[in-house]
């Protein structure tokens, strides 16, 4: 018998999981074998449907739950002192005992993972009285340590609170406490940070591998996101269309990688710092497409946008008449200028009010304040009728194409939506700039009789770029338009747009909070910290000599692609955010800044940071 310290604690063995549909069987895993020892992190790597996840859930035997089948190969798991359990052939009572307790799971999105009518507290103390046979007191005692382990504030008050009082980033916390409080052997994270900003990313990287540290616990770790693998993996597992291309050490996979999807997956990884001494963005060199050698996108000097002392709140009621008692102070005094031809980043964490400011130059949301000048007319002062003329100029693409597409609508349709709307084109011309739009943007023409949910997630993108495109507009608001997508089909739209911006001169205004993936496509970058902007200059400036705190503490959070370049926890020290929720009397100060460059400018004003 084998030593349990040097064992395997779970191992997959010629693995193959079919799926029943409508046209026959599907086979989603085919003959994969790899091994998961004790206090090692191995990555799977790979896109969306190329069976990584669906191995995660064969191991939990979860998959069954969602209409898959494994019909071969074994999957062994050490459960220490009760020996090795195979676990395609356990019945679903033993896998009760054996999930949560002895394998714990971290989902992909954590507010399906909770339920929202319990509280936190009760969440996570219910696995401890299950497994471990503790008392109510005793569990809760254990859930508020869990709670401060992942460092969330004022954890006691947390307990007591429900998943949707939670940001993204806690709630994710929160799903990881649940995860260790059974103080499992195996951890399977699946895809458990890609929801979240650079900042809480790296803390929750960093938390993880420091918890793994402490209890030897073993760790699949299911991304598609290349710099995250560089951060955490000690091996790497690369699959592709349900198998196994390639495994090996994080270095060999980064350094000399050797099947050619493994060579693509990393070419299109975008890197900080590649940019460095480029004044104007770069489409990616993709392996497997011809790319066309651009001009350099210089952008002009004439302004296309300008926006003068931007405020957005939203008023809170509360009380027996519902009066506005305090205000969300979303955007507080913003102001830029955005050149034709170009394109201007504006980075920050979730809930700064980087997608209030693209909504409220559209008028998706009412400013309180403040002027918005397109091509030298104020958008905000508009009647209704000159709204709907000005709309044409000014057209947005959101961050989840699947909920801004109607999905009983052809997609030819939704393409020609805009242009009927505004009696543009008839007939033939109208089929015919259709088709035109489908070839810009790389779709085939076959895709005019689909329905949205036949797409994948980057083919639905390149539909709503498509629709943006329809009449033509000045300005694209780009908000979080790659963050969802898989890393080759992110390159390839950050290349499209950058081809549209050098055919047809498109100044875009691109929100995101992916500092690598802004290097590589912006001119100019405002950085935006609770409601301001605390820093913005041209792209070079900014990347290379930051000013703000919030700036520096930004781009250090950033993983990098390399497994030599790994951050510690010691170099993540970010402050909390916050409240930007103010009483009626509370009068803002006027956002000040002092000149660092030519174009380059930073907040004196207190920021708050």
């Amino acid at each position: 018998m084998l030593d349990h310290d040097t064992q395997p604690i779970a191992r997959f063995e010629n693995l193959r999981v079919e799926f029943e549909t409508k046209d026959g069987k599907v086979v989603g895993v085919e003959d994969v074998s790899f091994s998961v020892n004790p206090g090692e992190t191995v990555c799977i790597v790979g896109e969306s449907g190329s069976g990584k996840s669906v191995s995660s859930l064969s191991m939990m035997r979860l998959v069954e739950f969602g209409g898959g089948t494994i019909s071969g190969g074994k999957l062994f798991f050490d459960r220490k002192k009760r020996g090795v359990l195979n676990v395609a052939e356990s019945n679903q009572s033993l896998m009760r005992t054996v999930r949560g307790n002895e394998i714990g799971m971290i989902f992909q999105e954590p507010m399906t993972a909770l339920n929202p009518v319990f509280t936190v507290g009760r969440q996570l103390s219910e696995g401890l009285q299950v497994h471990k046979g503790m008392s109510r007191q005793a569990a809760r005692a254990k859930a508020l340590d869990l709670m401060r382990k992942v460092r969330i504030p004022e954890p006691e008050k947390r307990l007591d609170q429900y998943p949707h009082e939670l940001s993204g980033g806690m709630r994710q916390r929160v799903v990881i406490a649940m995860a260790l409080a059974c103080e499992p052997r195996l951890l399977i994270a699946d895809e458990p940070t890609t929801a979240l900003d650079v900042t809480i990313q790296a803390e929750i990287l960093a938390l993880m591998d420091r918890l793994k540290r402490e209890t030897g616990t073993a760790v699949m770790f299911i991304t598609h996101d290349m710099s995250v693998v560089a951060q955490m993996a000690d091996r790497v597992v690369v699959m592709y269309r349900g198998k196994k291309v390639e495994e090996g050490t994080v270095e060999q996979i980064f350094e000399d990688p050797q099947h050619d999807y493994t060579k693509a997956l990393l070419a299109a990884v975008p890197k900080l710092g590649e940019m460095t001494g480029k004044p104007y963005p770069e489409p990616m060199r993709l392996i497997g497409y011809e790319n066309k050698a651009l001009p350099p996108l210089k952008g002009t000097e004439e302004p296309l946008l300008e926006v003068k002392n931007l405020v957005t709140r939203f008023p809170l009621k509360g009380g027996f008449l519902r009066r506005t008692v305090s205000n969300v102070h979303a955007v507080e005094d913003v102001s830029f200028t955005l050149m034709k031809g170009r394109t201007l980043s504006l980075v920050g964490e979730s809930g700064c009010g980087k997608s209030t400011v693209g909504r409220s130059i559209l008028r998706l949301v009412t400013p309180t304040s403040g002027e918005v000048l397109m091509d030298g007319k104020d958008v905000l002062k508009l009647s209704p009728q000159g709204m709907r003329a000005a709309r044409s100029d000014m057209q947005m693409v959101f961050q989840d194409p699947f909920a801004s597409l109607d999905p009983q609508m052809l997609l030819a349709d939704q393409v020609a939506e805009p242009m009927t709307n505004f009696d543009k084109y008839k007939g033939a011309a109208l089929k015919e700039r259709i088709d035109m739009l489908f070839d810009r943007v790389k779709l085939p023409l076959s895709f005019q009789r689909r329905y949205p949910h036949e797409l994948s997630g980057g083919q639905r993108q390149r539909v709503a770029i498509a629709r943006a495109l329809a009449l033509n507009p000045k300005l694209i608001i780009a908000d979080e338009a790659v963050s969802a997508l898989d890393v080759s089909v992110q390159a390839e739209v950050l290349n499209l747009m950058m081809e549209l911006q050098a055919e047809l001169g498109i100044s875009f205004l691109f929100i995101s909070h992916d500092m690598a993936v802004v290097e590589r496509v912006s001119h100019d970058v405002a950085v935006m910290y609770l409601g301001r902007i605390v820093e913005i200059g041209p792209r070079e400036e900014v990347f290379r000599n930051p000013q703000h705190p919030y700036t520096q503490a930004l781009l250090k959070a950033v993983p990098i692609a390399d497994p030599r370049q790994r951050k510690s926890e010691k170099d993540l020290n970010f402050k909390p955010i916050p409240s930007p929720v103010h009483g009626l009397d509370y009068v803002p100060e006027p956002s000040e800044y002092s000149k660092i460059s030519d174009g380059h400018f930073v907040l004196t004003t207190d920021s708050g940071y």
